[in-house]
């Protein structure tokens, strides 16, 4: 299935249903689907072509998510960019993505304006909420396309209909080329691993650029309803839930632990919930079984990365409870079972395949898996050697089938729900004069699953407070990578031939 063919079997279920919602605005599955003929012959018209890269940057917004069907209708790829990114990830990305055209929101005018004019490849702007100065808003753009008449249906070249950014080692992003074979594959895998009733009526208050936004596609195959929250207010949350009797939502374990702390949530009726999906970072086993005790017994685990999405392993709602009803806490820690459409082993360094018990690289083999990195073939067969998707992810299987996770790829902190890597931080903090050397790593945190700590040393003679050095990495990085806590040290711990010793820094941290 095409992305468009999520849209189109919704809307075979009924043209006037509702499908995208915010606020008092309801677009409907027929708005949605002329909205995507409409901006895949615009795009035809402004010179974009099968193949041509296409990237969106808005916050939620429904007509912003509605226009990736018609990226997708034209046999274009779309590339979701971060809104969070710093102005210069986000041009990096562009350029790394050769985007040909950019739909976005005035709220980032400012960041278009400070990276368009280096993007060479960079033909088409379009405003989707203004007309600024320059670049057409929206429907002034769909109207120039008139001479453009009928449907445009176009076939995406070699099936690629997405491109992600994603970190890496290095600090440099990579584009995690996904195909249409790869969403199918996670649809299927969330409507056969998860309650759905009748339509569905699906809360997005994540970014639509994460889980939250593929998360919609089987939603919207099943005719579902998709009601889209433009920031994270959790009292709203709740408040949109009981009256818009929300069946299914996503969110990452801090969310969940700021909802179980917020005063509205006992007085909150939520049996409309048949799902709350929660992943995208461990989540404490306490709070865990607080949640179920407090929403209920929807908690849906999932377990996978950008380069296989969402659904390597799964733990259903009632893979939480015993056949008595009692919770099943034994397992809270797993990660589920891996999934019917994904074979995943254990793999020691040299390729053998582990037993059962055994600690090693959590690999997969599944049409989940991405297509590879885009321009990227020394990584992408770096994560496929010896046949298998490597995620980087050390874990064993038990005796059951259960994953655990028991550590992670060295550079790579999940905080809140976002991937930071350590080497771009640490390359931000080594600009400022007074550092030396730094060392970046994540730390357990109840709030965050993780949060960002760095280790400095100094200049001879330099000075830099803790609260200067945290706003210098903010001002390149951002807040969502910037360290929440940085410590000053004499000397790093260093090997035998001068590298940075992590694991004794975790180990000195956490002692």
């Amino acid at each position: 299935m095409s992305l468009t063919a999520y849209l189109d079997k919704g809307a075979s279920l009924g043209r006037d249903a509702p499908c995208l919602q915010m606020g008092g605005r309801v677009l409907s599955y027929g708005d949605v689907q002329d909205l995507s003929h409409s901006v895949a012959r615009a795009l035809r018209r402004s010179g974009v072509g099968p193949g041509d890269k296409v990237g969106i940057l808005s916050g939620n917004d429904p007509v912003a998510f509605a226009c990736v069907f018609g990226i997708a209708r034209a046999g274009a790829v779309w590339c979701p960019i971060n809104p969070r990114n710093e102005a210069a990830e986000n041009r990096e990305l562009l350029d790394l993505f050769e985007c040909k055209a950019l739909l976005f929101t005035r709220a980032y005018a400012g960041v278009v304006d400070a990276v368009a004019g280096s993007l060479p490849a960079l033909d088409v702007l379009v405003c989707l909420d203004a007309e600024l100065p320059g670049v057409p808003a929206l429907q002034d753009w769909l109207d120039r396309a008139g001479t453009v008449t009928g449907p445009v249906e176009v076939a995406p070249p070699g099936d690629v209909v997405m491109i992600v950014g994603t970190g890496g080692t290095t600090g440099r992003p990579k584009g995690v080329v996904l195909t249409s074979r790869s969403l199918e594959t996670m649809t299927a895998i969330t409507l056969m691993s998860y309650p759905f009733e009748d339509r569905p009526t699906y809360l997005a208050l994540a970014p639509l650029t994460h889980a939250a936004g593929v998360l919609c596609f089987p939603v919207m195959a099943l005719g579902g309803r998709i009601v889209v929250m433009g920031k994270p207010d959790l009292g709203e949350f709740l408040g949109l839930v009981e009256r818009e009797h929300v069946t299914h939502t996503f969110l990452p374990p801090t969310l969940i632990y700021m909802l179980l702390d917020h005063p509205d949530l006992d007085g909150t009726d939520l049996s409309s919930l048949q799902c709350l999906f929660y992943g995208a970072a461990p989540m404490s086993t306490a709070r865990l079984a607080e949640a179920i005790t407090r929403i209920g017994p929807v908690l849906g685990q999932l377990f996978g990365q950008t380069e296989a999405p969402m659904m390597v392993s799964t733990m259903a709602p009632a893979d939480h409870l015993h056949p008595d009803g009692t919770l099943a806490t034994e397992r809270f820690s797993s990660a589920g079972r891996p999934t019917p459409l994904v074979t995943v082993a254990i793999m020691a360094e040299d390729g053998t395949l582990l037993p059962r018990g055994e600690r090693g690289e959590i690999v997969v083999r599944s049409s989940l898996v991405m297509a590879g990195y885009h321009r990227n073939p020394d990584a992408t067969a770096e994560a496929s050697r010896h046949g298998w998707h490597h995620t980087g992810d050390i874990g064993f299987l038990d005796a059951d089938g259960w994953l655990y996770i028991v550590d992670r790829a060295k550079d790579m902190i999940i905080t809140g729900g976002f991937n930071v890597y350590s080497a771009e931080v640490e390359q931000a903090l080594a600009a400022h004069p007074s550092v030396r050397e730094c060392a970046v790593v994540g730390l357990p945190d109840e709030k965050w699953g993780e949060r960002v700590v760095a280790v400095v040393e100094l200049h001879p003679g330099a000075a830099a407070t803790e609260d200067e050095l945290v706003a210098f990495a903010k001002q390149r990085v951002g807040s969502v990578k910037a360290p929440k806590q940085v410590l000053t040290w004499t000397d790093l711990p260093r090997s035998t031939v001068g590298k940075v010793v992590k694991t004794e820094i975790r180990a000195r941290l956490t002692s």
